[in-house]
């Protein structure tokens, strides 16, 4: 069987074509994959090349597939998996293998498996991990975000406290405490805010800031306070820019004593010590948002380390529990991460989106494999539906009724339009 996939050759060198995949082995699965979304680790890999820890030495001349957050379905399953996987079954994949102490993941490593292809081969190991997960939902897209939201899992399984005597952490954030998730009015920020509010360890209060107000408007239009409130959560939108002293301001919140958990989504010195800075005791800073720069540091009150045993925690990917546990999250309706989603695109787009990825505003690049579509912003559905009268222009307003009709968020509905009508990838 033919594959079309975006391979990695070396440094910024991506290349778009058909290939010949080989016959799967019994111990392998043949999946044909529907979504993809793109990831800055995507765009670290295509810039380091062999230099990249995940991407082989000889890549420039046996080429890896680029893509690691996707989502598809099973074509045909070798007789070592079929008493487990059927034809037909939905997917998501979670990369992040850690066999036998190996960097080696889909999307990085391997020449037959990755998010960025329409026909894949996924490997033994990848079973043998139990990182093949099954997903049950109408909607691909969802698969292809469990990967990002179960790094926003991760993190808050990650905090810890303590009690006073006591050496045994106790993990997650703190059940009815109060959390703060500073810069989080951005796509991944409004993923941490409906996963606390709906997730089984819920803060009391729970406050979000940022420093633009269109942000904080949309965000709450996405997850309300009406809505947190029902779900036993004070929920609070703060534009900390608009505040003469924002700290004060933060702390006032929580009656002076502080934060018990405090996210920084923004690699950004001032947020960091900000965050440092409301914390209350045994609080907990997660730097959750990764930095580019290998030397960013920032303060951090030592004194209340000593004396109120405030700490720090850091995590990069959420484990395949987090994968299972989003997975389930979104197939029930409880979380709905399609706020992340800002652009959509067909796989002809992949390379300038993984090269550019930096340069390119909003948050998740959603990629639909087996469609030739530029990338285009959600925002932009309305304008391109109004120039002309041709199909091009029919397409982009049917997306924008659809989407309009969501509160301008991708949906199921407008999943299956594109993929009904959207021209295929040549």
């Amino acid at each position: 069987m033919n594959t079309t996939a975006v391979r990695l050759y070396g440094k910024n060198d991506l290349r778009l074509e058909t290939f010949k995949l080989p016959p799967i082995g019994d111990d392998e699965i043949l999946a044909r994959v529907v979504s993809d979304s793109v990831c800055m680790s995507s765009h670290k890999a295509a810039e380091l090349g062999a230099e990249h820890k995940r991407v082989p030495d000889d890549v420039a001349v046996n080429p890896v597939i680029i893509g690691h957050e996707f989502c598809g379905e099973l074509v045909e399953v070798g007789k070592k998996w079929a008493h487990q996987f059927k034809v037909g079954q939905k997917f998501s994949i979670q990369p992040a293998l850690n066999y036998k102490g190996s960097l080696d993941a889909p999307g990085y490593s391997f020449p037959y498996i990755g998010g960025d292809a329409t026909y894949i081969i996924i490997p033994s190991v990848v079973m043998e991990q139990n990182c093949l997960l099954p997903y049950d939902s109408d909607a691909y897209f969802y698969g292809s975000l469990a990967e990002p939201m179960s790094c926003i899992v991760g993190g808050f399984h990650a905090n810890y406290h303590t009690k006073a005597g006591s050496y045994v952490h106790e993990m997650g954030i703190k059940a009815g405490g109060s959390c703060a998730i500073l810069a989080g009015a951005g796509p991944m920020g409004l993923g941490a805010v409906d996963y606390a509010v709906h997730c089984d360890r819920k803060p009391a209060l729970l406050v979000v800031t940022d420093i633009d107000d269109g942000r904080l408007v949309r965000a709450a239009s996405i997850v309300s306070v009406e809505e947190a409130a029902k779900n036993g959560v004070k929920l609070v939108y703060l534009n900390t820019a608009s505040s003469a002293d924002p700290t004060q301001a933060l702390l006032a919140l929580t009656g002076g004593v502080g934060f018990d958990d405090v996210f920084v989504y923004a690699p950004v010195k001032p947020v960091v010590e900000q965050a440092d800075k409301i914390l209350g005791n045994d609080g907990c800073l997660n730097f959750f948002a990764g930095p580019t720069n290998p030397a960013f540091s920032a303060e951090f009150n030592f004194y209340n380390v000593h004396y109120a045993s405030t700490h720090v925690v850091g995590t990069s990917g959420g484990n395949t529990d987090d994968m299972i546990e989003s997975l389930k999250l979104m197939e029930c309706g409880k979380i709905n991460p399609a706020a992340m989603i800002t652009h959509v695109g067909g796989l002809n787009a992949v390379i300038d989106t993984v090269l550019n990825l930096p340069q390119i505003p909003g948050g998740k690049k959603l990629i639909y494999n087996h469609k030739d579509l530029p990338l285009t912003a959600i925002a932009d559905f309305a304008a391109l539906g109004k120039t002309s009268q041709d199909e091009t222009s029919s397409f982009f307003k049917a997306l924008d009724e659809i989407v309009s009709r969501n509160n301008g968020l991708w949906c199921a509905e407008a999943e299956a339009y594109l993929l009904e009508n959207a021209p295929p990838i040549a």
